[in-house]
């Protein structure tokens, strides 16, 4: 009996050990099945390198702003993200059905970012805008669209520099309308 005892002993830890090693064995064939999948068409190198942003430009049928999706590549974005953003809305939509919320001459003169808030200098026609509702739909494109940046907050618009009564102010997120 004694010696049956060691032996039984270590058939058990000799079949311990090998259940072990099946069972580490089949987990890990498991993991190792892995799907290869192959797209239909390459991604190219531009493609890659491109981020969609939605701009805001304004729906005419209901004067509400309604977003534009696009395509910009990544570099364009890596120097100063908020005047890029901006210049596009500058140059409108490529979506005919939506307008340009932007007085016609109005110019961005520069963009920085101090204190997650993006101060905008831009050129004197901003100011030709015909009404409050104009006024605002302009403010809220411009804050829609750059808010979907993390770091911005708000915006504050001068002109030439200078802050002006008719628009110069901080404007947060939650922006008030007409």
């Amino acid at each position: 009996m004694k010696k049956k005892l060691p032996i039984l002993l270590l058939v058990l830890i000799i079949l311990g050990v090998i259940i072990y090693f099946i069972i580490n064995h089949i987990s890990i064939t498991k993991n190792d099945d892995y799907i290869n999948f192959t797209p239909e068409e390459e991604i190219s190198e531009s493609q890659s390198r491109e981020t969609t942003i939605n701009l805001y430009f304004l729906n005419p049928d209901n004067n509400q702003l309604k977003s534009e999706g696009r395509n910009i590549i990544t570099n364009e974005l890596l120097k100063n993200p908020y005047k890029v953003i901006v210049q596009k809305l500058l140059d409108g939509p490529t979506d005919n059905e939506l307008k340009n919320v932007f007085p016609e001459g109005t110019r961005l003169i520069d963009a920085t970012l101090s204190n997650n808030c993006v101060l905008l200098n831009f050129s004197e026609e901003i100011l030709n805008f015909k009404d409050d509702v104009q006024k605002y739909n302009i403010i809220n494109s411009i804050l829609n669209s750059l808010t979907q940046l993390t770091e911005v907050n708000s915006i504050k618009i001068l002109i030439n520099n200078e802050p002006n009564d008719k628009i110069s102010r901080e404007y947060t997120s939650i922006s008030e309308t007409p």
